[in-house]
């Protein structure tokens, strides 16, 4: 069983920057994906970005690419998120995940078996 635990949201201006961190607890050899999701108020879930532990691959979703860049410190067990020139549209509710295995769907969230309870980011003047 897993623990995850986000941190580093909150309200931003447009343009401007936030580094959101997950933190992994619990029987942490049993993952092998992370991954950050959001859901914006009356929206379905996004999939925003992953990153295998193992050798570092990534998923990136268009709408973010070349703005969030995703890492990893197995040695902290945790996931970050670094999020710059955030525009309005990325205002949601961010929730990290992690899978047992890299035979995930990041667009969708299937094969994701642990969830954090979520961060909000809000990009607005």
């Amino acid at each position: 069983q897993l623990q995850l635990v986000e941190s580093g949201g909150g309200l931003v201006q447009p343009g401007g920057s936030l580094r959101l961190s997950c933190a992994v607890a619990g029987f942490t050899l049993d993952y092998s994906a992370l991954g950050w999701f959001r859901q914006a108020p009356g929206q379905g879930r996004e999939g925003v970005s992953c990153i295998s532990r193992r050798d570092a691959s990534t998923y990136y979703a268009d709408s973010v690419k070349g703005r969030f860049t995703i890492s990893r410190d197995n040695a902290q067990n945790t996931v970050y998120l670094q999020m710059i020139n955030l525009e309005p549209e990325d205002t949601a509710d961010y929730y990290c995940a992690a899978a047992r295995s890299w035979n995930v769907d990041c667009r969708s969230g299937l094969g994701f078996h642990y969830w954090g309870r979520g961060i909000q980011v809000t990009v607005s003047l």
